[in-house]
């Protein structure tokens, strides 16, 4: 039996050793578990399909047919920095993705050369600053909330990848520069162009409010766009390559995504929403701390982090408070922990949450003052 069969038969008999103790009249058991499979239920009939299997294609391309001197040219930590945290924190604006959907983006970036602080800048500032929800926050939540989303999470994007990269330096990529030119890197830069905005297209029609039947008629559209340019362009042992890389992606973050997903629905009927509430209600350290750790660990689907805030607000959340989630929220969650841990490793996880949960502390302190 291989180690990974012995780990998730490890984890199997810890779950049902608790389960064990769990008296079979709990109510609160029975809560959470309805909860955790909602969620799950929920992420895999919103965001799954329209969402992360396109994700998954588009990391799969990345780390076949981009280039990697292209990479490192424009996100590589040796580049001007004014470039490559430029390019970073901004790229990502008009995909309507969540803290889940950004991360097969960011595996293939990083694996195809991308430096530790631009690919964490296009990370962070992928989900929190995409189009759909800051036209959305500020038609519910105000412009004064809807534009310092959209400066903060910039900014912040930039200090936490500025900060990771100081803390962990890395070796010179110019090594990396000297690869052999493969037959999949000679495909036209036309015909690329425009497969990759087919496939970026139906990430792009995802998060348009428009009718369901306009929307997936145009993501129908572009798919099949996809499925023929590959037919008709790319010789089978290429397409194979790029199914294989994407089946990759596929089995490293999905597992963890469900896996963390399926927590923290269990979690949030266990939260205690009026003392979370009471906490919040003005702009202290902790009410902005709170507000920042409750984002990072909860899962929020796209957009969804705006209608709960609106909940919250009417109770009387304040402002900074708001801000310090809405930073911190889209941008991290349990799942999404599970995975850069599977691409970073433990360290570089831990500092990653804590600098995120830090710099949205402060953003939401700031801006609480100012309003």
């Amino acid at each position: 039996m291989e180690k990974r069969d012995w780990n998730l038969l490890t984890w199997i008999i810890i779950v049902f050793g608790l389960l064990y103790f769990v008296p079979a009249n709990s109510n609160w058991f029975r809560t959470s578990i309805l909860s955790a499979f909602d969620l799950l239920h929920e992420y895999a009939r919103e965001h799954v399909l329209t969402c992360l299997v396109p994700a998954l294609f588009i990391a799969g391309a990345i780390a076949i047919f981009i280039k990697r001197e292209k990479v490192i040219k424009y996100l590589g930590h040796e580049t001007k920095k004014y470039v490559s945290y430029g390019v970073a924190s901004v790229s990502g604006a008009i995909l309507a993705v969540c803290s889940c959907t950004i991360l097969p983006l960011f595996a293939g970036i990083r694996k195809r050369g991308a430096g530790l602080g631009p690919a964490i800048t296009f990370l962070f500032a992928g989900p929190a600053i995409n189009i759909a929800a800051i036209f959305l926050t500020i038609g519910v939540l105000g412009v004064k909330i809807g534009l310092a989303r959209v400066v903060f999470a910039i900014l912040i994007s930039i200090l936490v990848g500025l900060t990771m990269a100081l803390i962990f330096r890395e070796k010179s990529d110019k090594a990396k520069l000297s690869i052999n030119q493969t037959e999949e890197s000679k495909i036209s830069n036309k015909i690329l162009m425009v497969f990759f905005g087919l496939m970026i297209g139906v990430l792009v029609v995802n998060g348009l409010q428009i009718g369901n039947l306009i929307k997936y008629l145009l993501m129908g559209f572009f798919t099949l766009g996809v499925v023929g340019l590959v037919l008709w362009k790319f010789r089978d042992h290429i397409a194979q390559k790029w199914l294989n890389e994407t089946w990759n992606f596929s089995k490293m973050l999905l597992p963890l995504l469900f896996i963390g997903v399926f927590v923290a629905g269990f979690i949030m009927p266990l939260l205690p929403q009026t003392l979370i509430e009471s906490l919040v209600g003005q702009n202290t350290i902790l009410g902005n701390v709170i507000a920042s750790v409750f984002g990072a660990f909860m899962y929020f689907s796209t957009l969804t982090e705006i209608p709960i805030l609106q909940a919250l607000i009417a109770k009387g959340m304040h402002s900074g408070p708001v801000l310090a989630l809405l930073l911190a929220g889209p941008s991290l969650s349990l799942p999404n922990m599970l995975v850069i841990r599977k691409v970073l490793g433990n360290k570089k996880t831990l500092v990653y949450v804590g600098l995120v949960v830090l710099y949205s502390t402060i953003a939401g302190l700031v801006f609480g003052f100012i309003v």
